[in-house]
């Protein structure tokens, strides 16, 4: 087992690969009652189509979230109901490129870890909770449709791209997820719920033998094949310019996104997420000078906000909010990414910003989930995430000035809009 120790974040990680490819990370905090597991597989809703046993399947888009739901089904009832008997608060999530199942116990840690690489690593589904789950998903999206928050920014994201499978909802759709059934279920089970294919993250006051120990037993013996997958050949172009629909909203609402050229995996890969999160904050962040003259001019309220997001193959910055004139925002953005560019971020400015996202990374070593969850990402990915203050040296102005200048162009903005029914 190799120890590391991150001098600058005062963080050690304990890292053991099993010989069926399950890599482990054990992050020790001695003290702490609580303690935090994160399992999960390099699988999410972007993976829909994908070669195992020599042939292509393309699977029903929302299927990885479905089987989330129904991996908590054992032949002995329910793993949620066992975890929480233990004093366990279990639960799950399926993003674009991961799921994850995970709990955090004061007491009976040992034993709750084996059940949630148990019933995560064995698979039990029958034909009549296959359908009966079609109906409790299909209500999830149904509260989807009417989110308006939701359907502008799945909008955004088919204005933007021509066939990546990030235009599709995590979820799917109602139609989408009728085609599913237990074989299809078992069939992506086996293809991506295998060893290699996944990590083991355990945060607290633990002995970091026992927990291989536990993997070691309780997995399967066998990692599993590497799974290629495809996600499409997608130009630098977007779609469509702009997008929008009415809705029952108090006012009209909007997201303005830019296409990014995407990175990468490997330490590239985290360097564009820090650029771009910075270069984020410096054209649209509260402090900026966009910010106040937005607001000043009553064009945006405290609603308004932006983000830059990173799936495979995928990046784009977008930013949002309430507006009665989005295209006036929309071209203000433009207009001040244009003047960054051609002039310059401001040193002190990108200081500034830079100190602010450097706190906002070293605050996120509070959050066991936090920890674990950019370890993991970090994994599947092929990049170090406690390296992340190395990576902030490395990044200079012209850095962020060099991104707005190659994607915060015209050509590669989108608008989507909803307004109420009236206007």
């Amino acid at each position: 087992m190799k120890q590391t120790f991150y001098k600058r974040i005062g963080e050690s990680v304990y890292s053991h690969r099993l010989p069926n490819g399950l890599e482990i990370r054990i992050i020790p905090k001695p003290g702490y009652t609580k303690k935090y597991a994160f399992f999960a597989t390099r699988y999410g809703g972007m993976d829909t189509r994908f070669q195992l046993n020599g042939r292509w399947l393309d699977t029903p888009a929302g299927i990885a979230h479905y089987l989330e739901h129904k991996m908590f089904d054992t032949a002995e009832g329910n793993a949620l109901q066992e975890l929480a008997k233990n004093g366990a608060e279990p639960n799950a999530f399926t993003s674009n490129a991961m799921t994850g199942y995970y709990f955090d116990s004061a007491e009976h840690f040992e034993e709750n870890l084996e059940i949630l690489l148990s019933f995560v690593s064995i698979p039990y589904f029958t034909k009549e909770s296959v359908e009966k789950e079609q109906g409790i998903i299909g209500q999830e999206i149904f509260f989807f449709y009417d989110n308006a928050y939701r359907e502008i920014y799945t909008r955004m994201l088919r204005a933007m791209y021509h066939s990546s499978p990030a235009r599709t909802s995590i979820a799917g759709t109602v139609e989408s997820i009728s085609h599913i059934t237990a074989e299809t279920l078992y069939d992506c089970h086996k293809a991506f719920y295998t060893p290699s294919n996944m990590m083991l993250a355990v945060v607290g006051d633990v002995s970091p033998e026992r927990i291989v120990e536990i993997a070691r037993r309780i997995l399967p013996a066998e990692g599993g094949p590497v799974i290629p997958r495809d996600y499409g050949t997608e130009p630098e172009t977007i779609a469509q310019a702009e997008t929008g629909c009415t809705m029952e909203v108090s006012c009209p609402q909007f997201l303005a996104g830019f296409k990014c050229r995407p990175a990468r995996d490997g330490e590239d890969y985290m360097r564009l997420s820090l650029i771009g999160d910075i270069a984020c904050d410096v054209l649209l962040g509260e402090s900026s000078p966009l910010y106040l003259r937005l607001y000043d001019r009553g064009l945006i309220n405290t609603s308004f906000g932006g983000s830059f997001e990173m799936m495979p193959g995928v990046a784009y910055l977008y930013a949002g909010g309430d507006s009665k004139d989005a295209r006036a925002v929309a071209a203000e953005i433009q207009k001040e990414a244009d003047r960054l560019a051609r002039e310059g971020v401001s040193e002190a400015f990108f200081q500034q910003v830079t100190r602010a996202s450097f706190g906002a990374n070293l605050r996120g070593l509070n959050s066991f989930e936090n920890i674990a969850v950019s370890l993991t990402e970090g994994y599947f990915h092929g990049y170090d995430p406690f390296r992340f203050p190395e990576v902030f040296d490395s990044i200079t102005k012209d850095d962020v000035t060099a991104f707005l200048r190659e994607n915060i162009l015209a050509e590669r903005m989108v608008l989507s809009e909803i307004t109420p029914p009236a206007m």
